[in-house]
């Protein structure tokens, strides 16, 4: 299958109401292979967003924070660091994109960039080995973004549009990026399904049943082997569907580190936790990152006892408006690495 084939396919049949999904072997999906996110020690995540402010001073408006991103400051860091990866965040609170995308700009102009960061650090990275796994939100969350939700069609009584409005827009990158994305990481699942542990839907879903088989179809385009996975939550296993291949699994703490390579479910095993600061975002101008919230043997403890059973971790960085990692915790995770190779 070709990959306009593959974005006709997932993209069609939204006319209808879709059938829930049930996690189990009969919906016929197989696993993308997970053998390289098996052989990751441990992995850089960053909420690098349109909410991001400098270490002191006046935030830039967004479209110029990402043409000054340092991102040879960045990737070096990376580098400093021992990352085997770098998940970085596209879109969180507000669907603030640091790429260009047609099909955002047709819901909404002013929420996309000239500049390709995305594009730019998939290269930057592949030229040192290290893959890109990109975290997206579809911003449809209570209020923190209202101007978007009704563009995209999360607050109109036809949710198809709303479906395939959110399937166009993963579709589109898929098909742009292509082998650039190595995974997908899904956020606020809860907010366009309320049946899972958590339900923060703020609109009329009576009758609708969002499409995860086709969303995952449609984030699979221009690279079938992609990964994908949704959050259900804070070390929550619920699956939405059985089509997705990796689990979320995000932590507030290191105290739950893999004891398989595999869920009960038969999702892959990966970790997602703070390093540093518990709020994702550095958000409050003029303040410093805070220190790391561990000291190295509680880290190494854990990344350890993780790859062990052939399950990466990853370690949330705060990073500044102009791309820069906290230090202190770029030298933690450098210290993790080293100790490692022991």
């Amino acid at each position: 299958m070709n990959r306009r084939e593959f974005t006709r396919v997932a993209l069609a049949g939204l006319g209808m109401q879709a059938i829930p999904l049930m996690a189990d072997e009969s919906t016929g999906y197989t696993r993308a292979n997970t053998d390289w996110l098996a052989k990751c020690r441990y992995g850089i995540g960053v909420h690098w967003t349109a909410q991001t402010v400098p270490r002191h001073g006046e935030p830039l408006p967004f479209q110029r924070a990402v043409d000054a991103f340092n991102l040879k400051a960045f990737v070096g860091q990376v580098r400093d660091a021992g990352a085997d990866y770098v998940l970085f965040t596209a879109a969180h609170a507000l669907q603030m994109l640091p790429a260009p995308h047609p099909v955002i700009d047709r819901l909404l102009p002013g929420r996309t960039c000239k500049r390709d960061l995305i594009g730019e650090l998939a290269d930057a990275l592949a030229a040192h080995g290290l893959p890109l796994l990109v975290y997206w939100n579809h911003s449809c969350n209570g209020r923190d973004d209202p101007e978007w939700r009704k563009a995209v069609g999360y607050d109109g009584q036809d949710k198809t549009v709303l479906a395939r409005n959110l399937m166009e827009i993963v579709a589109w990158m898929g098909e742009r990026y292509g082998r650039k994305i190595k995974a997908w990481w899904f956020d606020s699942s809860y907010s366009l399904d309320p049946r899972g542990p958590h339900n923060s839907v703020t609109t009329d879903m009576t009758g609708f049943q969002f499409p995860w088989d086709r969303f995952t179809a449609a984030a699979k385009t221009g690279c079938p082997s992609r990964l994908v996975t949704y959050n259900a939550g804070v070390a929550q296993t619920y699956l939405y569907t059985a089509h997705q291949d990796y689990w979320a699994g995000e932590l507030v703490n290191l105290k739950t580190p893999a004891t398989s390579r595999y869920l009960n479910n038969g999702l892959q095993w990966f970790g997602w936790t703070c390093l540093d600061y518990r709020g994702w975002v550095h958000s409050k101008r003029n303040t410093e990152v805070p220190q790391p919230l561990y000291p190295d043997d509680e880290v190494i403890a854990c990344v350890r006892s993780c790859n062990a059973h052939q399950a990466p971790m990853t370690f949330n960085i705060g990073i500044y408006q102009d791309g820069t990692m906290a230090p202190v915790s770029v030298e933690q995770l450098r210290r993790l690495g080293a100790s490692l190779k022991t």
